[in-house]
């Protein structure tokens, strides 16, 4: 069992939760270790007798709790549950956990929830701060296999990360009747990995998926609600230099995204090596954010003239990500520019270079481990 950051105890003492989180993150192994030996109701729709029950009759569910701590598992599989939960909140005191795969039913059904009476969660892969804590974080391992427990843990990754692509599209999309011919969606997926990292340019990836740019656009909302995937913002409070205004997208986990390309040796040098490297300093980043609650926006800048800085959180920090085994100067240019449009607290470069620097300019030049042990040491933002 990797110890996971998130403390469901400590959160459930304060207030009901959700944990929202793609399948294969972990969240029931997480719940099952965490509350082994605490009193509680877990009630499973993925149990077939138990999602028929709930579904015709949604008020059976008082019958069916005892204690005053309760799990209800893929909860918006049964998004009208959230009224009897709310009954139960406000009238009888009950704390609930609700975990779900899938916001997209639960923002329709849930709003008032959400707004006060449960806080969500994200369930992300495992992070390197979860793997390195016990000893079993392997760079290339991570980028080749990804975050998913049973992909990174055991041995059959590639057989386990193929199959949750069908799962996706057999469970969660055509369940839900979320798309009308999967066969286009397949397609979508395909260029969607693609350009995994990249700016959105929904025309672009409608030709190559011979689809219209709406459906393109509506399938990406997909892949959000579904937690398959997050966008990241521009930052676009730069004065001097007109910047973009299109998001980047990257699926929630390398591993799954390598899988939807097929991709089954990442060699450890080069193009496909170093935008796995960003992405994963992106999920790292992510997480950090996501399970300590700073309310920062993780983004990124371009201008116009193609200037750019990998990454930007919040008004704070700004990040380039390099895998390059050294890097120097050169490699400030982004930097140095967004430098001239605010005062920034620490602008960085990440990398495989063992040696830490401060220049002149205040640009630093961090180990990757060095800025990853800094940030879940809360030592980069400040």
């Amino acid at each position: 069992m990797i110890h996971r950051t998130l403390n469901i105890p400590k959160l459930l003492e304060k207030s009901s939760q959700f944990l929202l989180g793609a399948r294969g993150t972990g969240k029931s192994s997480l719940i099952r270790h965490s509350l082994d030996g605490m009193a509680a109701d877990y009630i499973d729709l993925l149990d077939s007798r138990t999602y028929l029950r709930l579904q015709n009759e949604p008020y059976q569910l008082s019958a069916m709790i005892h204690e005053s701590i309760v799990i209800i598992d893929e909860i918006q599989r049964i998004p009208e549950l959230l009224n009897e939960v709310h009954r139960l909140i406000e009238n009888e005191g009950k704390r609930f956990l609700l975990t779900g795969s899938s916001a997209r039913k639960l923002r329709k059904s849930g709003s008032n929830l959400l707004a006060g009476r449960a806080y969500p969660n994200l369930m992300c892969p495992l992070t390197w701060s979860e793997l390195d804590a016990a000893g079993t974080f392997d760079l290339q391992r991570y980028l080749q296999r990804g975050g998913l427990p049973r992909a990174y843990l055991e041995d059959d990754a590639r057989d386990f990360l193929y199959a949750y692509v069908d799962t996706y599209l057999k469970e969660e999309i055509q369940a839900e009747a979320l798309v009308r011919n999967l066969v286009n969606y397949a397609r979508f997926l395909e260029q969607a990995a693609l350009c995994n990292g990249q700016i959105l340019n929904y025309t672009k990836i409608a030709q190559d998926a011979q689809l219209a740019p709406n459906t393109v656009r509506d399938y990406y909302q997909i892949l959000e609600d579904t937690l398959l995937g997050f966008l990241v913002p521009p930052w676009t409070k730069s004065k001097k230099r007109k910047a973009v205004s299109t998001a980047k997208f990257y699926f929630f986990d390398l591993g799954i995204m390598h899988a939807l390309n097929q991709v089954e040796n990442l060699p450890p040098v080069g193009e496909l090596f170093g935008r796995a490297f960003e992405h994963f300093i992106a999920q790292e980043i992510r997480a950090y954010l996501a399970y300590h609650k700073v309310r920062q926006t993780l983004g990124f800048w371009r201008t116009k003239h193609q200037q750019e800085v990998d990454f930007v959180i919040g008004d704070q920090v700004a990040i380039e990500v390099k895998s390059a085994q050294r890097v120097s100067e050169r490699d400030h240019a982004g930097l140095v520019t967004i430098g001239e449009e605010q005062t920034w607290s620490r602008r960085l470069v990440i990398s495989q270079d063992p040696q830490r620097m401060r220049f002149a300019s205040g640009i630093e030049h961090l180990h990757w481990r060095d800025f990853l042990g800094d940030l879940w040491a809360h030592q980069v933002l400040r």
